[in-house]
């Protein structure tokens, strides 16, 4: 049983605390996303948080995610693709606005080609694995190079910037050092000839932890259960 009222004060709680985190490292709210993660929550959950003003919404799976879109049936709603994305799966991909998992040349690749077959245009980021853990996917920083030379030529995909998930930790402030890292790993790439426009969006920060994530330069965030509640 849904509570409508509960989920809009949280809804209202996060973007407070984004508020305060944004002001405490003197930053702009409004340059921070907000991308309210549905993955498993019912359609009616997805527009209870519409109806409060919530645009963005991230799914892990693709399938789940298309048949969310239709149920919910809000064409003004960006819906986000934040889980890990097979390659046979790319054409499908192009029914989000944005991929926040992009590991490799030849799944932009396939992304790009898709775009240009169907006129279409998409956003994506390109995913980091830093702590290299093998139950989590993700470009290395070296194979950041290739992936990035190859989305110059892109017409119908635009890479925006990195995204991540830190190892699992209880403490959110053990999660700050991994977010500083990839802000210095973005920092680099642009003082060496990188074109901002291609990583300037930090995709990083959840339920836990997206407080730490903003004093360290996230400007987007994911969150799911300080939203929607428990799964």
């Amino acid at each position: 049983m849904i509570d409508p009222a509960a989920l809009r004060a949280r809804l209202a709680d996060v973007r407070e605390r984004i508020a305060r985190a944004a002001d405490r490292a003197g930053r702009d709210p409004s340059s921070i996303r907000l991308i309210a993660v549905s993955k498993t929550f019912s359609p009616d959950h997805v527009r209870i948080a519409a109806d409060a003003g919530q645009i963005d919404f991230g799914e892990n799976k693709v399938q789940e995610g298309l048949q969310k879109m239709d149920l919910v049936g809000l064409p003004h709603l960006r819906w986000h693709l934040i889980g890990h994305l097979q390659s046979n799966k790319a054409k499908k991909a192009i029914g989000f606005h944005a991929v926040h998992s992009l590991d490799s040349p030849g799944l932009l690749q396939k992304l790009e080609a898709t775009g240009r077959e169907q006129n279409r245009s998409q956003e994506a980021l390109v995913q980091v694995d830093l702590a290299l853990e093998p139950n989590k996917h993700g470009a290395t920083p070296e194979d950041l190079g290739p992936i990035l030379a190859v989305a110059r030529d892109c017409t119908a995909v635009r890479i925006t910037g990195l995204m991540m998930l830190p190892p699992t930790v209880d403490d959110p402030e053990e999660a700050r050092p991994w977010f500083r890292r990839l802000r210095a790993l973005r920092d680099d790439l642009i003082q060496h000839g990188i074109p901002s426009s291609l990583v300037g969006e930090l995709s990083m920060g959840m339920s836990h932890d997206f407080e730490v994530a903003i004093d360290e330069g996230a400007t987007i965030v994911r969150i799911g259960s300080a939203i929607f509640g428990s799964r």
